[in-house]
Order: C-alpha cells, then structure tokens, then sequence
C-alpha cells in the first residue's frame, strides 16, 4: 500500500488516561498504557487529563507516550495542579501543522479545553478536536456551543474533521447540537446507541464519543476488554476513518 493510499484511511483512538493512574489511584500505569496504545496501533490519538512537564517525573506523559510510534504530538495544559498541570493530547502519524486550544472553562468547575490540531496528510489537511468537557448540563450546554462555533469559525468546509474525548454526556444531549454542524457519532452510528465507557471495569455510561463529519465512511473498531479495563477509569473507543 502506497503512503498517500493508506493516508485514506486513519484509525483513531481516543481515551481519558486519568493521568496515568488507576482507578482508585492505586497504581501508576503509563508504561502499560503506552504498549496497550502501540498495540492498537492507530494514526491519530486523542487523549484527555494528560500531564505536562512536573516534578518528579522525566518529561511530558504526551511525549512519552508518543514515543517513536508517532511522528508528532500536541499538549495543551487546561488545569493546573501541584508541580505541573494536565489538559489534552493529541498523538499523530502526520505532521501537526497548526494547534490551537479553545479554553472552555466554566465557572465553579474544574478548567476544560478544546484543542483543535490540523494534520498535514498528503493531499490533505484533516481536522481533529480533542475534547473534555464538564460535569454539569448546564456547563457541558455552554461548551458544546462553542465546539460547535470553532466547527463553523475555524475548520474550512469541506475538510475532514474528527472530534472525540470525554464528552460527560451521560444524558445524551451532545448529538443533537453537533448534528447541527455535520457531526455524526461513529457507534451510534453503526449500532444505534453509543458505546458504553464508564467505569472501565464495568462501563455503564456512555460518556466518551467519536465524531465525524466531511469523511467517506467509518466504523467502530472493537477493543479488547484486557489489558484496557485495568488502565484508567474510562474504556477507550476506537474508528477506522475512510477520508
């Protein structure tokens, strides 16, 4: 298969790491969460509550994780705690030609963003958007609205687009908003109803999405339950994406 034929078709995984603990933070897994993410082996990455340069550990977890897999990554810091701070990532196979993070912080709750990368594919440029939204409705309502405007403001139309994160949208209000901006979620799509994430061990909430717009096809790509349930406290999900 040639470079820019199978730049056609990108595989994307997206996942909270819970910066690199385990649920109950018992154990600090980011060594194990690296090689479970090199084994799925996707293009693009997109990774919530990632930590920054901190004390006490060597260097960024974004860097680290991105290794020699992927060619570039992207960090954008939304909260700031103790000896650093933790935001998105976004890990790719293709150059990161422009990162821009949308500060969608509300008050009263923890900071969030949107970080919005352009990757340079061959004969294209492709949009994604990595998100981690809030825990009130109200909240999560206020910032769907400005995703939606940085669909319209800041991706040209026409451009492929891949948004996906951790959406806290346990009561399923986000389709209606994105479907406004050409948005369709890859496993309600295929199954009728969004993929369950939340706790990893026993996911009940479908919290955690893909979203797709101005692409050819997609379908959900199904991960094993090991070693993934032992690694965060979300599940990750995954899409093979035809441009």
């Amino acid at each position: 298969m040639t470079e820019r034929a199978d730049a056609r078709r990108l595989r994307v995984l997206t996942v909270n790491i819970h910066k690199g603990w385990t649920a109950w933070r018992g154990r600090y897994m980011l060594e194990e969460l690296r090689e479970a993410l090199r084994a799925v082996a996707s293009d693009l990455v997109l990774l919530q509550e990632v930590h920054g340069p901190r004390e006490g550990l060597a260097g960024a977890q974004a860097e680290y994780l991105a290794d020699t897999l992927w060619q570039d990554h992207a960090w954008a810091r939304n909260a700031v705690v103790r000896g650093g701070g933790h935001g998105n990532a976004v890990l790719s196979r293709w150059p990161i030609r422009e990162r821009t993070n949308h500060d969608v912080s509300q008050p009263g709750d923890e900071p969030r963003g949107l970080l919005h990368c352009v990757l340079g594919l061959p004969g294209a440029d492709v949009h994604a958007i990595c998100v981690h939204l809030g825990l009130l409705e109200s909240h999560r309502h206020r910032q769907l609205r400005r995703l939606c405007e940085v669909v319209r403001d800041a991706v040209p139309p026409g451009a492929p687009l891949v948004v996906a994160g951790d959406f806290n949208d346990w009561r399923l209000r986000a389709d209606a908003l994105l479907q406004r901006v050409g948005l369709h979620e890859v496993h309600r799509h295929a199954h009728g109803r969004h993929a369950r994430s939340f706790p990893a061990r026993w996911p009940l909430l479908r919290l955690d999405r893909i979203y797709v717009g101005r692409v050819a096809a997609h379908r959900p790509i199904e991960l094993p339950r090991r070693p993934w349930a032992r690694l965060s406290d979300h599940a990750p999900l995954a899409a093979e994406v035809i441009l």
